[in-house]
């Protein structure tokens, strides 16, 4: 079986979003069904389709989110020593080398990833380009606007 790495937090995101889905959406889904039924005919009643389509949906997510934590591999950052090496779960402050602009990353999961908070996919060019490096190496990026070289100023375990 193929693990799939999450941080404490992501696993705790995803958790959250099964319990809202068996016990939130599953029933309004499941009212809405009802609701559409009691109109009469099935054959041209938009709004059962519609919900036929959202219970669909939200079975699928449950089945999707049930099997990534049955998988996942769940990685505490803080309990990491990797002795200054960048690895799934660091915290990676970066100086782009041609502009000296500094970005600071946290390396995570799939699910987890939002760019705006910080957080990228460990299976993104800029994070395998990080990955096995340490304070003070170069990364070089393979970006849509050219290839970018990133120094590595700060490797913690947030």
């Amino acid at each position: 079986m193929v693990t799939i790495p999450l941080t404490k937090r992501g696993a705790e995101k995803l958790k959250a979003e099964l319990h809202k889905l068996k016990t939130v959406d599953r029933h309004s889904v499941i009212k809405a069904i009802s609701e559409a039924r009691a109109q009469g005919d099935l054959s041209e009643n938009a709004e059962y389709e519609a919900a036929k389509d959202r219970q669909g949906f939200i079975e699928g997510r449950i089945q999707e989110v049930e099997s990534k934590l049955a998988a996942a591999q769940i990685i505490d950052p803080a309990q990491v020593d990797a002795g200054g090496k960048v690895v799934f779960g660091a915290t990676v402050e970066l100086e782009e080398e041609a502009s000296g602009e500094r970005v600071r990353y946290q390396i995570v999961g799939e699910d987890e990833a939002d760019l705006k908070h910080g957080l990228i996919n460990i299976s993104s060019p800029i994070a395998r380009a990080l990955i096995g490096k340490e304070q003070g190496d170069t990364a070089e990026v393979q970006a849509p606007g050219g290839v970018k070289h990133y120094e590595i100023v700060a490797v913690s375990y947030l």
